[in-house]
């Protein structure tokens, strides 16, 4: 995952050598039920393509779409709240607002990321990656 980024790798295999690859494992077994948006999915091939691995990128779009089945649509009223939430939230960018409203608007309360800017926003949990251990996260939703 990139620093800046709640979803989004920048080379090699997902599940084997990413620092949160346990975390998508526990997705993909159906230990955590995992979601996404089509924001998420647009970063995936946006980041692959910037640091010139399209060859990449269809295969890890692919892949996370597969391990995440649930993904949400990015509406008008997910970027009205995203407005707001820029606005009201000093540090969070425009993507990650977009990122928030998504899971604010679907009620999603955990986001599992390295950023810590997800921490300002009212009604988000962060899991902070890489993770060690998500077991008593067992049943929780996360995007």
């Amino acid at each position: 995952m990139t620093p800046t980024s709640p979803c989004t790798w920048q080379g090699g295999s997902i599940l084997t050598e990413n620092p949160q690859a346990g975390f998508l494992r526990k997705v993909q077994r159906g230990d955590v039920e995992g979601c996404t948006s089509t924001e998420v999915l647009q970063e995936i091939l946006y980041r692959y393509s910037a640091f010139g691995r399209r060859d990449l990128a269809g295969e890890v779009y692919d892949l996370f779409a597969q391990i995440c089945p649930v993904v949400f649509s990015v509406t008008l009223a997910d970027t009205d709240r995203a407005r707001d939430l820029l606005v009201a939230t000093e540090h969070l960018s425009a993507r990650d607002a977009v990122h928030a409203a998504v899971m604010i608007n679907r009620e999603v309360e955990w986001i599992a990321s390295f950023d810590a800017d997800f921490d300002q926003v009212p009604g988000l949990r962060r899991l902070e990656l890489p993770l060690g251990d998500c077991d008593r996260h067992r049943g929780a939703r996360f995007s």
